[in-house]
């Protein structure tokens, strides 16, 4: 028995001797449009994909995300946290925003652009005076890459005693 088969993508006609023929062909066809959309998928996600890049491909780094001051006195004066901001990306980077958990925690910052391969400063200090017990503030910095925001956290801890 034969069967005439008009395919509409391909505006051709396919003669099949017989239905087992025909399912090899519809199987093959199918798989292949599953393939091209699969494809297609990918590339249309890679393509909308708005992340900042991996540490491989430079992600901008720290050199800690915590400090521990261990015990401090509570008469002492402010402590201070120096951390180190590393651009490994291939464009300047800004410090945007710098901002502190509490008012006993301040911070400054680099705020001049940092090159690519370059380091900036954030200095974070901590009042103990009036915060007796253990103590962990935390310091979010917002970087400019490009058009994307790359947020860190780093931590400052310890013990404050009489």
């Amino acid at each position: 028995m034969q069967i005439l088969l008009y395919l509409c993508t391909t505006n051709t006609l396919i003669y099949i001797n017989n239905f087992r023929t025909m399912k090899v062909m519809l199987r093959k066809r199918f798989l292949k449009y599953v393939l091209n959309i699969s494809v297609l998928m990918g590339f249309c996600a890679m393509a909308n994909a708005n992340v900042l890049p991996t540490a491989e491909d430079g992600k901008v780094a720290v050199d800690k995300t915590i400090h521990d001051f261990g015990t401090i006195k509570e008469d002492s004066s402010n402590v201070n946290a120096v951390f180190t901001i590393i651009n490994t990306t291939k464009v300047p980077i800004i410090l945007s925003e710098v901002r502190a958990s509490c008012g006993c925690t301040t911070s400054e910052w680099t705020k001049e652009p940092i090159e690519p391969g370059k380091t900036g400063k954030i200095t974070a200090t901590y009042n103990p005076k009036g915060n007796l017990g253990p103590f962990e503030k935390s310091v979010t910095i917002n970087v400019s890459v490009e058009d994307k925001i790359q947020t860190i956290v780093v931590k400052v801890k310890g013990t404050v005693a009489e």
